[in-house]
């Protein structure tokens, strides 16, 4: 059967699995988006659902007043005699932790500590006994991969941290992983920068504390000189067998607009590339190391994909996310209603807006709904990337005592308002259409036949390359203001 790539789409960076009771269990970073490390289930590895997030309470993570692409990076989940383990970092605090639960399906902990620096963090577990290791310095000083034992119910470290690897390809390591195949012990890494340098590179040893010998055939797969093509930045991989024993890598990519325009705006997403095993214990990755946009692979299996979101079809709880640590006082949210309550925290601020968002899959889709305001604020849609950078649709009260229409575009920290036209009444239908090249707005009064066109905004200025940072952009509702924001007949449909 034939796969696509991505097999999960949008902002979902850095995946990490790991196999239990039956199933594949998925988590992606997350920054500064609440609730925090979604979970994903698959049977499998092609088709993901997402079932929750390991972080749900504020209290497990500190998000107050972070920037973009500030704290929850790079987790990697693992199951161990029964229990299961998300360890991560918080890139603001620069703390490693983990939290852990017997119910994927339930709460976690509290976050447990490890004292050892670095970020990326990973578990390996072996006869019982746990091993953390991260990127950063050991005992010594010396830098690179770093492991060290600890105590799984205390975060408690029971070794000095050792230097394992210091990489096969290039720079930055990051995101290790620790894996025990037959006789050998293989320690994956990405290297060159989460950009698109990115690769995968691996190292083996007889030994857990090594010495461990690099791949000859490193990168085992990047896209890095794979030009032009949509898909790049392939790296922060994860090496895993299906039921069958067929073994892949699922890793962080990402997908440019178009083949001469070096500019992604999904953020980096899910990729699956085949793995194959040689006579002497090395392996090799996808298509001469390269991620595809599909492969052939064994099975009976169908891919699907959600093409259609509304209130009505979508979770509250699991498709849709807060920025930073929410008031839950600011939003009545229903089966099929969204009421937001205003702030004076606007989008450009470091602290919680009213606001709440689904990640944008595709380049191409239709966003509408119904949006009413009382009071003297603004709300309506923003498609967000960051603090400097995101377009809003919006509707509020004019000086005027009437009603208007208005686009704003926000790029490197200047305000524009492109358009302002009048309302019949306090309410109208917004709508964005968005293609791989830019993002449109228009409203509809109550009466109108037809939309009126209210101005665009290039999607290239809503990218990692513009913004910087590492998430991908934000279909949001919010309201800012002394005002209370109705949504009705939400519709999000990717062509």
């Amino acid at each position: 059967m034939i796969y696509k790539n991505p097999v999960v789409k949008g902002f979902c960076p850095d995946p990490s699995v790991c196999f239990a009771n039956g199933k594949f269990y998925m988590v992606c970073g997350s920054y500064q988006y609440f609730p925090s490390v979604p979970i994903f289930e698959s049977e499998d590895l092609v088709n993901w659902t997402q079932i929750g997030y390991a972080l749900d309470r504020p209290d497990q993570v500190m998000l107050d007043k972070i920037v973009s692409s500030g704290g929850v990076t790079a987790p990697t989940i693992r199951y161990n005699a029964g229990i299961f383990y998300v360890c991560l970092t918080n890139d603001t605090t620069r703390q490693n932790f983990f939290v852990k639960t017997d119910n994927i399906y339930g709460s976690w902990s509290d976050p447990i500590y490890v004292e050892q620096g670095g970020s990326d963090p990973s578990m390996y577990f072996e006869k019982n006994r746990c091993y953390f290791m991260s990127n950063g310095e050991d005992a010594e000083g010396v830098s690179g991969i770093i492991q060290c034992e600890i105590d799984p119910a205390t975060g408690k470290r029971i070794s000095d941290s050792k230097c394992l690897w210091q990489g096969g390809a290039g720079r930055f390591y990051e995101s290790p992983h620790l894996y025990k195949i037959g006789k050998w012990y293989y320690l994956m890494a990405a290297e060159g920068g989460t950009d698109y340098g990115h690769m995968i590179a691996c190292a083996r040893s007889r030994s857990l504390w090594g010495r461990y010998s690099r791949n000859p055939n490193n990168p085992v797969l990047s896209n890095r000189n794979k030009a032009p093509y949509i898909i790049q930045g392939i790296g922060r991989g994860e090496l895993v067998a299906d039921q069958n024993g067929n073994w892949f890598i699922l890793s962080g990519g990402f997908r440019q607009m178009q083949l001469w325009m070096p500019f992604h705006n999904l953020g980096r997403e899910v990729f699956l590339s085949p793995v194959k095993f040689g006579e002497d214990g090395w392996f090799t990755a996808g298509r001469d190391g390269t991620t595809e946009e599909s492969f052939e692979i064994d099975g009976e299996f169908s891919q699907s994909f959600k093409r259609h979101y509304t209130f009505e079809n979508t979770s509250w709880k699991i498709d849709w996310s807060y920025m930073r640590e929410p008031d839950e006082k600011k939003y009545e949210l229903s089966d099929d209603k969204a009421v937001l309550i205003g702030s004076e925290v606007d989008l450009e601020d470091t602290d919680s807006p009213t606001f709440i968002a689904m990640r944008q899959k595709e380049f191409n889709f239709t966003m509408s709904a119904d949006v009413k305001v009382e009071g003297s604020g603004e709300c309506g849609f923003t498609v967000y990337m960051c603090e400097n950078e995101h377009y809003d649709v919006l509707i509020r009260k004019s000086a005027e005592e009437g009603y208007e229409a208005v686009l704003k575009l926000n790029i490197g920290g200047i305000k524009h308002t492109q358009k302002v036209l009048p309302l019949k009444d306090d309410h109208a239908r917004l709508t964005v259409s968005a293609d791989n090249f830019s993002y449109s707005f228009a409203f509809r009064n109550e009466d109108d036949a037809v939309a009126t066109q209210l101005g665009y905004g290039y999607a290239k200025y809503l990218t990692s390359e513009v913004s910087g940072g590492y998430t991908g952009v934000m279909l949001g509702l919010y309201a800012t203001g002394e005002c209370r924001a109705e949504f009705t007949n939400f519709d999000l449909e990717y062509k």
